[in-house]
Formats: C-alpha cells, structure tokens, sequence
C-alpha cells in the first residue's frame, strides 16, 4: 500500500444485467457488470427524491469465474474495490473518459433464488431495516 493515499470503495446494490465474461488473450476471465445503488433526499420543497447511481464494476480471474456461475440481474451484493479511470481514443479518433470499480472482493447478500422479480424493486434501505424487536449489540471492546 502507498504511503499516505487510499482509493477503496465499498458499494451494496442490485445488478442491472447478468455479468458478461471475456477472455484476455492470457486466459484470464474478466467479468463486467452495472451495479445500482439508491438514496434518497429531501427536495427544497419537502418532497422526498429517489437517486439511483450507476457503477461499472470490473472482476478479474476467480472473480470473474465466481460472478459468472452466482451473480444474477437483480441480485443485491457487496463490493468492494478501488476506483480506476480510463481514457481511450475510439474508432473516429475521439477521446473517451471511463471510470470503473475493479473489484477485489463480491460477496452475495441474497441467496440464490430467493428473491422474485418484483422483489428486486425493494429499496437498499428496507433491506437493511433491523427487526423492531431486535436490540443493538454491545461492543465491550471499544476503549470509549
């Protein structure tokens, strides 16, 4: 790690496709996908605003394999990783800017096939929602 810099991102969202994998000319599988994550706000008049964010996230190796054979459109997962950006010339000779998430670890917060359809319109919040009867833990190891 460099001395003195952090580039880490951790996201929790829904896919908005199945991952496509490719193939680098070394053999390495590479895995795309859109991850959408969700907040909302207040507007200046009191009205409550849905945002939804689209992030590019990019697997490599045992990644890519793993979001291939368990990662689904609609699926919520955790990301995280570290933020790239890209700049390439396209075919007219116009360049292009592109920034993408390079993912070091995916984990499955859903389990397969327990959501339906309808169900992945849920909002992030509702899912992380604690039970009502539900308590926080105590943490006696914090010095404060």
């Amino acid at each position: 790690m460099s001395r003195g810099t952090v580039n880490k991102v951790l996201l929790i969202g829904r896919l908005g496709a199945d991952p496509e994998v490719r193939y680098a000319p070394s053999g390495s599988a590479v895995a795309n996908f859109n991850l959408a994550t969700n907040r909302s706000y207040k507007d200046k008049e009191g009205g409550v605003q849905e945002q939804t964010d689209w992030h590019k996230i990019v697997a490599w190796s045992r990644l890519a394999e793993f979001a291939k054979q368990y990662l689904h459109k609609g699926m919520r997962v955790y990301v995280e990783g570290r933020v790239q950006y890209r700049e390439w010339q396209d075919q007219n000779g116009v360049k292009r800017y592109g920034t993408d998430i390079v993912a070091n670890d995916i984990q499955m917060l859903d389990s397969l096939g327990s959501r339906t359809d309808s169900e992945t319109t849920d909002t992030l919040e509702e899912d992380l929602q604690l039970p009502e009867d539900s308590e926080p833990a105590e943490d006696d190891s914090v010095p404060f």
